[in-house]
């Protein structure tokens, strides 16, 4: 029995056909996704310069090897005396204090800032011009200048220290010196999670911001109702960022400090730097920054883990 099509089944089965060869027109144009050969030069430049060095500095954590002869296997040596060394754990701590006294530094102003950054205020763009000019500075640059101007002897902390009951040799005491190090810090990093913010914050519907004013809450109220759960995974994004580069404060540390006073600024990546370029003991260095590498990695996976940025679905904040 021949079946009979009628004019609208002749046109959707054209309309079909079109459809299936624009698709692969679109294909062949490179209009559909990307093929792997896209990401190479990322896949090669981060193997050659991340994968390579990692591996390579995992081997040598199993050597001894003072940079100069041909390393020696030495098995788990390095890592035995790794887990007994008192002054590991003593920067593995101090580290640690610093990733949280840096968080809890940055995170508010940085969260404040960038939502009001968000807004429509007068001159807002060009307060935020200025607020990001740290952002561009080089770190050796930033440390070098606050370690001249919190010189005791002839920076201007000497002048102006007194006035707020600061002692001028504030990097001289365990306490302000590990203190400067995080707002060093936070005053040239904050501007980038303030920028994080504000593009989160612009991304939040604006009609909840419009069905909450009617129903009579105020300015304070939408921020905790609406923008801080909006911005769940945003906090962990810039967090994860935020703790993954307090871990690995190095140059700061070196120009401003010196690990000092005594021991009280040595944190890790500086014991690491100091272990294998002073002393030259590069495999026990290694083991360290291996041990680094791992510390940091974990901790970004279970702070992914347990905010629930990994279950995120949407490609809107909290929708």
């Amino acid at each position: 029995m021949t079946e009979v099509s009628t004019p609208l089944e002749k046109q959707r089965s054209r309309a079909a056909a079109a459809t299936k060869r624009g698709r692969r027109t679109a294909a062949g144009q490179g209009f559909g996704r990307p093929s792997v050969t896209w990401a190479l030069p990322g896949i090669l430049f981060f193997g050659l310069f991340a994968i390579v060095p990692m591996a390579l500095a995992v081997y040598l954590s199993f050597c001894s090897w003072d940079g100069l002869t041909a390393p020696t296997p030495v098995g788990l040596d390095n890592w035995t005396r790794l887990f007994k060394d008192p002054e590991f754990r003593q920067a593995g701590w101090l580290s640690l204090l610093l990733t949280v006294i840096s968080w809890a530094f940055q995170t508010p102003i940085a969260l404040m800032l960038g939502v009001w950054a968000a807004g429509r205020q007068r001159n807002r763009a060009v307060l935020s011009a200025i607020f990001f000019v740290p952002l561009l500075l080089s770190t050796t640059a930033i440390a070098v200048l606050f370690h001249t101007l919190l010189d005791p002897n002839f920076g201007v902390i000497k002048e102006i220290g007194p006035w707020f009951g600061i002692d001028p040799n504030i990097l001289g005491s365990s306490t302000g010196a590990l203190l400067t190090v995080a707002f060093v810090g936070g005053w040239q990093f904050m501007p980038f999670h303030t920028l994080i913010y504000q593009g989160g914050t612009r991304q939040i519907p604006q009609v909840l911001y419009q069905a909450a004013s009617i129903d009579g809450a105020g300015p304070v109220r939408q921020f905790f109702s609406i923008t801080l759960p909006q911005l769940r995974n945003t906090i962990t994004t810039s967090s994860v960022l935020m703790i993954v580069g307090s871990l690995t404060y190095f140059d700061t540390v070196l120009i401003m400090t010196k690990g000092g006073p005594g021991t009280d600024t040595t944190i890790v990546p500086y014991l690491m730097y100091r272990t294998g370029f002073q002393s030259y003991d590069l495999g026990y260095a290694s083991a360290i920054a291996t041990a680094l590498v791992v510390v940091a990695t974990a901790l970004s996976l279970l702070m992914v883990k347990f905010s629930g940025f990994g279950s995120m679905r949407s490609t809107r904040e909290g929708m």
